[in-house]
């Protein structure tokens, strides 16, 4: 069990005194004000040790450093190749639940990520985490490292966002809840597991603790099988936050959210149309006519043109090392899949 007491939460602030001036300021980008809860994120995912916390919170700011996460809301993606991201890699947002976390929806069954190279879909979906943290979620401020001037100065733009769901809901938030939709789900996902695990790997050493639930809805066999023999390889505490629901989950998750918010697959009437590629179709928040992605992408071309000193070359992110327990879980994945494409041969 996971202690974070104000004293083991002063152990880790004690060690991050000696922060240099640039991770100082990718932290205050992280935290939006709220360091504390921020520390206690990082806590709960190393068990409450404070010196595995101290080491992945340091990973992680030099990771954003070197990377300059920082200036990604500024770094658009090409209109035509956005597109093909959004219909290739469905993930959106529907709403909020009744406590006020953002409700991210992820087609993870029919996301074929086959429509341009791998950083694309990393930089979109890092892009998507700090939407989420620094401008839905919180928003207080925001400041991005411009570069060196002629003093050796290091240079920085600071300006004021609009706070969304901390100040509308008047407490705060740093988490959101994710519902995955397993429709069209096959054995051929074998071929994205790699990438997947890569932006798992991102989310858990980088966005720790920031999904409070998973709900899993429109489970095939292929899932089914699969998830006999991973639940057991997750930590505790992960294992309490996923929900396999039945169906496509309607009754159990207006238990948590409004109707309004739910992801078009999870509404009985519509859960099969319109498909996410219907021309004029903004109920589905995969599609790119979604308000979340047209705010999304509007953000990130106002910020480039705001902030003209960052250079818009193209983005590109370090990978990190996966966790040993992620690593295995993939490994685990992949064999129980091939195990399925041999049974699904021989009945054919």
């Amino acid at each position: 069990m996971c202690i974070t007491n104000q004293e083991v939460i002063k152990q880790l602030e004690s060690l991050l005194e000696n922060l240099d001036e640039q991770q100082k300021n990718t932290f205050q980008n992280m935290h939006q004000g709220y360091p504390t809860e921020t520390l206690v994120r990082f806590l709960k995912a190393r068990d409450g040790n404070v010196v595995k916390a101290h080491k992945m919170l340091i990973d992680c700011l030099q990771w954003r450093v070197e990377n300059e996460i920082d200036n990604v809301l500024a770094k658009p993606i090409p209109p035509g190749l956005y597109r093909r991201l959004r219909d290739s890699q469905l993930m959106g947002m529907s709403g909020f639940t009744k406590e006020g976390l953002p409700v991210i929806a992820i087609g993870v069954g029919l996301s074929t990520f086959d429509e341009s190279f791998d950083k694309y879909y990393i930089q979109s979906h890092i892009q998507m985490n700090e939407y989420r943290d620094r401008v839905i979620m919180v928003s207080t401020y925001t400041r991005v490292f411009l570069g060196v001037n002629s003093d050796s100065l290091v240079v920085y733009l600071e300006y004021l966002l609009q706070p969304r769901a901390t100040k509308n809901h008047g407490r705060h938030i740093d988490t959101c809840v994710k519902v995955l939709d397993m429709t069209g789900l096959k054995l051929s996902a074998l071929n994205q597991l790699k990438l997947l695990t890569a932006i798992t790997t991102i989310d858990d050493l980088n966005y720790p603790e920031k999904t409070d639930a998973y709900y899993i809805v429109n489970v095939p066999y292929v899932f089914s099988a699969c998830w006999k023999v991973v639940r057991p390889l997750l930590q505790e505490r992960t294992r309490k936050k996923v929900h396999v629901l039945k169906g496509c989950g309607t009754e159990e998750l207006l238990k948590v959210m409004d109707y309004a918010s739910l992801p078009h697959f999870c509404r009985k009437e519509g859960s099969r149309v319109p498909q996410h590629h219907e021309a004029g179709n903004t109920e589905n928040c995969f599609f790119i006519d979604h308000v979340f992605h047209k705010q999304l992408y509007n953000y990130i071309e106002q910020q480039a043109i705001f902030i003209e000193s960052i250079s818009q070359d193209s983005f590109h992110v370090d990978l990190p090392e996966p966790d040993p327990v992620d690593a295995k879980i993939a490994k685990t994945i992949e064999t129980e899949f091939h195990k399925l494409e041999i049974q699904n041969g021989l009945t054919n």
